[in-house]
């Protein structure tokens, strides 16, 4: 379905002469009284190499040992997280909607039994003999062994028996699989053996080498060389977070707090959004240092979390609790709590910020919905037929109604019945779209130019006009306008009374007053999709 630039022009007309809606009575559902409501529902899916290095493999297969391989609760929900953001409601929707589609069967896998300790050049040769498979036998029986995370040493005869019969030349991809082992097992000596083979063999590595190397030299004494890996990254490419977030922890392993930082700001220098696991340990590591400068810093952290709206899990939570409450001479008292529909802590008793627009967010968000949603050319497509009930429900409240919807819903013999549509158009203001026009737009632009009181209703999440707005700054706006002003339907039996999923009257982003934090975590058990918000909070308060 295309979208009619030319025919939507003339709606900001429409609205203007023909539905200038007033304000509703003060006892009405909606806070200011009115409402933009749309008919209908989406469903949303959403190398350079060197000569080889004899003597480096050498050691490798000099080296080759027989040994033997190494050997809180749930929470409550609370009543807030009924609202269409909740964290964990997209979760329980799906369950409510089990889908149809028969299970992907298990995948054929081969019935060779691993072995669980170091093998003769012989034993290989006999287990390769008794392999059936059609991929290559080592290439399969290394991905075999890293992936059950097997011995160190059983991988290692492995290379050894590989080696001798390759003239001492061991395969990259041998040998990036045996580094994987090496660093799950913390065998910091076996970790350089093979830092030494591959420096001397390669001249530059792949992104996975060089993030398997440095993952692994930062548990040795040589973690400093790890750094001068992520210096040759950064020749060719911008470093992963998790680059630095192995950096970042190599630092704090050897106590050195000022590289940390330098890796952290250096981060965020590439407009890289670090893992929450970085964050945590500058909070874990924090606790031990009493410098104010260093507290201002993780305050920053913390501020960076609110600007972005990221949410720090349970642990990370903790750890934020833990520094605060060692601070000296501060008296910080944490509680994990939960807030009430009306934004009062339950804990400490303040209210949290609003979830309203200031006017002059909402006149900035107007503009650029205006620009990059409408204006813009953004079109999707959905349909579903019901809406008689809803409208009647809220005509019955004195609320003055918008119905948005495509004029294939006026035609005779449609699904959408003469006579309900007729009482549709007696309750409410009705504008109808061309039938290849996007009803989205106008739902958005409807409800923005009525005013910061005016609510929506649909059960559409709008992450794909989210995505076409320009900035992070202007989707957070969004975000927060939309989690204030969209109301859903709860599930109901045919014939029951109608009720709506409340709205959010608090900003759940983390919040600062001086003298208490509110900071909004991800429950460890709870399955939070990118688009809902937690419902568990960390408040700190300062005694005074």
């Amino acid at each position: 379905m295309a979208f009619c630039l030319s025919g939507f022009r003339s709606f900001p007309k429409l609205w203007k002469n023909n539905l200038s809606l007033g304000s509703g009575p003060a006892n009405s559902l909606f806070c200011a009284g009115h409402c933009a409501f749309r008919s209908q529902q989406r469903w949303l899916c959403l190398t350079t190499v060197s000569p080889q290095n004899t003597n480096a493999t050498n050691l490798l297969i000099a080296k080759t040992r027989y040994g033997r391989k190494k050997d809180e609760g749930n929470n409550k929900q609370a009543a807030s997280d009924s609202h269409l953001f909740a964290a964990g409601a997209a979760k329980k929707r799906s369950q409510m909607n089990p889908s149809n589609k028969d299970p992907i069967p298990p995948s054929q896998r081969n019935s060779m039994q691993l072995p669980t300790k170091p093998l003769t050049s012989e034993e290989w040769e006999k287990l390769k003999e008794d392999y059936k498979g059609r991929a290559n036998f080592e290439t399969w029986i290394s991905a075999q062994l890293t992936h059950q995370r097997s011995s160190v040493n059983v991988a290692k005869s492995l290379l050894a028996w590989a080696a001798a019969k390759n003239n001492g030349i061991v395969s990259y991809d041998l040998l990036v699989k045996y580094l994987y082992l090496c660093i799950f097992h913390e065998q910091t000596s076996e970790i350089i053996d093979v830092y030494e083979i591959m420096k001397a063999r390669y001249k530059i590595l792949e992104q996975g080498g060089y993030t398997l190397l440095i993952r692994g030299l930062i548990l040795a004494d040589r973690w400093r060389e790890a750094l001068l890996l992520l210096e040759d990254v950064k020749k060719v490419m911008v470093p992963s977070k998790k680059n630095y977030d192995d950096c970042i922890r190599g630092a704090f392993l050897h106590q050195d707090v000022n590289t940390a930082w330098k890796l952290y700001q250096e981060l965020l220098g590439y407009n890289l959004i670090p893992m929450l696991e970085t964050l945590k340990a500058f909070f874990d590591f924090g606790k031990d240092i009493k410098d104010d400068q260093y507290a201002n810093k993780l305050q920053d952290i913390l501020l960076y979390l609110r600007n972005n709206q990221c949410y720090p899990g349970e642990s990370f939570a903790h750890s934020i609790k833990t520094w605060f409450e060692s601070i000296p001479g501060e008296q910080w008292k944490g509680q994990f709590t939960t807030i009430q529909k009306s934004g009062q802590c339950l804990s400490c008793g303040k209210m949290l910020e609003s979830i309203y627009l200031t006017p002059e967010e909402y006149e900035f968000l107007k503009e650029n919905i205006m620009r990059n949603v409408i204006d813009g050319g953004d079109q999707y497509k959905k349909t579903t037929p019901k809406l008689l009930d809803v409208v009647t429900h809220l005509a019955n409240q004195n609320l003055r109604l918008l119905v948005l919807g495509r004029k294939h819903m006026l035609t005779p013999g449609s699904r959408w019945k003469k006579d309900e549509m007729e009482k549709v158009q007696r309750q409410a203001s009705c504008f109808f779209a061309d039938n290849i026009s996007k009803d989205d737009p106008f739902l958005l632009y409807a409800t923005l130019h009525s005013g910061n009181h005016c609510k929506f209703i649909t059960k559409d999440l709008m992450r794909d006009h989210k995505a076409c707005l320009p900035d992070a700054k202007t989707q957070r706006l969004f975000f927060k306008w939309q989690q204030g002003h969209q109301l859903a339907i709860i599930s109901r039996f045919p014939g029951s009374k109608i009720t709506f999923q409340h709205v959010l009257r608090y900003d759940t982003v983390v919040q600062t007053t001086g003298d208490s934090w509110h900071i909004p975590y991800d429950e460890d058990q709870v399955e939070r999709y990118s688009y809902e918000v937690p419902n568990k909070w960390l408040c700190l308060h300062r005694k005074t």
